[in-house]
Parts: structure tokens; sequence; C-alpha cells
């Protein structure tokens, strides 16, 4: 079953300029806690009227490039797990596979507004669940007085590190965990699966490798972007071969996301590792309201409820200016960390020097 034929965004100069914009800050944020942003990407265009199929196509398009330069990037400050990445993108590739059959027959069925329902509600369950399990990681942290330099494994990771299962039992040297590969791999094709569902696969990878693995939140969030590379490659494939992917938008994406990626990358280098996790759930929280917003529009859309014009024009303007707030306030955390570091960073590093100098 073929999906129906998607009328593609105009590019008038407004929408360049808002493209642009929205790359720049998606590459701040995805260097930053290592996600691929496509949670601030993939709503942000749908809000500017591209069909929910072709915004998650069109991201993933636009991901693989970005993902193998903060990769890169962050690989050169030791942060990835290359091995890790690797394990967890093989499987994670299965996944990608299953998920773009689900994308095309909802499209197929549907149309452009079953495909806005079900990429909108899929992002509002996820956001809502991780951002507020993250949250209350971030606030225990805060309660108790660490600043979260040191992480410990969680009680779920610590117990997954000490199943010893025979013959598959694998170490990662970066990540300085030992665990069983009948543990990456479900947490690798559940990435997968979700990358080619909503083209968000941090929610899950980078979650799944400091909860379940025992990661360090740095470098859970670097290796995210070795497995972000490999579904990106593999998703952009598999819904260029139905004409899902718009090659336009992810360029432009791809431009301004390609300076703000390596802004995020450096800025892991001065900020503490618990800074990350209060800016992925305040990011995810406020995106989950946004989606949930425009529910009820693809509802209506769809003939199963009645919702007046007036009613849908302020669903979809709160929709957009919550998608706004979520930039802002991601922007803000991180450039704040960022300016708050960087001098006892630069202090630290003269102290370095002055040691070897003697």
């Amino acid at each position: 079953m073929e999906p129906a034929a998607f009328p593609f965004l105009e590019l008038s100069g407004a929408n360049v300029v808002g493209l642009l914009v929205i790359g720049f800050v998606g590459g701040v944020v995805s260097g930053f806690i290592g996600s691929g942003g496509a949670f601030v990407l993939t709503p942000a265009m749908m809000s500017m009227g591209v069909p929910g199929v072709v915004a998650v196509a069109s991201n993933l398009c636009h991901k693989f490039p970005k993902a193998l330069v903060g990769a890169y990037k962050r690989h050169q400050f030791g942060q990835v797990d290359v091995k890790l990445g690797l394990v967890m993108a093989s499987s994670a590739a299965m996944g990608v596979w299953a998920g773009t059959a689900v994308q095309r027959s909802i499209s197929a069925a549907f149309g452009a507004a079953g495909s806005n329902l079900y990429v909108s509600l899929a992002f509002l369950v996820v956001l809502s669940v991780v951002g507020s399990f993250v949250l209350q990681d971030a606030v225990k942290l805060h309660r108790s007085g660490e600043d979260g330099s040191r992480e410990r494994a969680s009680r779920l990771a610590r117990w997954v590190q000490s199943a010893e299962i025979p013959g598959t039992m694998m170490h990662f040297r970066t990540a300085n965990v030992r665990v069983s590969a009948l543990f990456t791999v479900p947490l690798g094709f559940a990435t997968g699966l979700l990358a080619s569902a909503i083209a968000v696969g941090g929610f899950i990878g980078v979650p799944g490798m400091i909860y379940v693995l025992g990661a360090p939140s740095l470098v859970a969030s670097a290796t995210e972007l070795v497995i972000a590379f490999v579904m990106g490659l593999g998703g952009t494939v598999l819904f260029a071969m139905h004409g899902l992917v718009d090659i336009r938008l992810a360029m432009i994406l791809l431009a301004g996301s390609l300076f703000g990626i390596q802004l995020g990358a450096i800025g892991t280098t001065y900020v503490r590792p618990y800074l990350i996790k209060v800016v992925m759930a305040a990011i995810m929280l406020i995106v989950a309201v946004s989606r949930g917003l425009v529910v009820p529009v693809y509802l209506a859309e769809l003939g199963m409820i009645a919702l007046g014009d007036r009613a849908v024009s302020v669903l979809r303007a709160a929709s957009f200016w919550f998608l706004v707030l979520a930039l802002c306030v991601g922007g803000f955390i991180i450039l704040g960390a960022m300016l708050r570091g960087r001098p006892p960073a630069r202090e630290q590093r003269a102290r370095a020097g002055a040691l070897r100098a003697e």
C-alpha cells in the first residue's frame, strides 16, 4: 500500500529564514544533549505546515550528516563510546525498518491528518513519560545537594551490570560499563523504532544508556550521536524510496544545524552533567504540551470530533508559541550554563599549564 501524495512546503523567504533558525537551535540542543534535536525540529516543521510523515523523513535525512559532525567533535573530547554506539546501532537499524513500515501504513490509510495525529500522540506520550522521569531525577540531585558531577548508577543499572549471562557479556571502556548484549539489543531496537516514528531516538537511547546500562550522562549523550548517524542514514533511504523526503528542507535545516551542533558540543565541556538532564526535561515537557494542544485539531480533520474554525486557530497558535517557549528555555539554559562555566574552565586550564611549566 503506497502513501498518499503530500504537498511540500512552499519555500518563501520567511520560511527559509525560519528553517535556518530552527536548524541552528535544534543543532545547539543536539550537540548539547546528543538526541539529534528532532523533538524540536519535527514539531517545528509541522507547525509550519509540513505533514508529519514528511517532517519525520526529512528530519532523518538532515540528521545523519549532522550527527556525524557532532559525534566527531565530541569524540575529540573523549566522550564517545564508539563500541557501545555501534552495538546499539546494529539493532536500532531493525527498529528503523519496522517503524518506517508503520509510518507508511498510517499515511496510506489516513492521509496527512492521520500521520500528524500519530506523530503528535507519539510525541505527547514519549515526551511526557521520559521528561517527567528525567525531571524527577534532576530534582532528586538538587535536593540531595549533589551537583551531578559524580554520577551514580541507578538501581536498575546496577542490577543490569550485575546480571552475568554467559556468552553475552560486553565491556564498553569509555562508558566504563560491562553488560549483557541481551540488554543492549532491545534498547537499540526501541531507539530505532521511535526514530522512524517521530525522528527522535535519543529519548529512548540517551535515558536508556544512563538509567538502564549505567553510562555517564556525557558519554550517553555523545554516543547517541553515533546511533543517530546510522539510524538517520538507514531511515532516509527507506523513506526516500517512497517519495517522502523533502531534500530542500533537509539541506536548509542541515545548514543551520551544522553551526549549532558545534556550539552545543563545546558547551558540554563547560557544564556539569546534571544540567544535561535539566535541559532535556525542560524542553521535553514544554514540547509535549505543544503537541498535545493540536491533537484535537487532527481529530477534527479526521472527522472524529467537531471543532470550530476559531478553536482550531487558537489551538494552532498556542501550540506554536509553546514550541517557541521550548526553544527559548533550552537555549537560555545552555548559553547561561556555558557563560557561567567558561571562566572556571579557563582558570583550571591555566593552573594545569602552570603545573606543567614547573
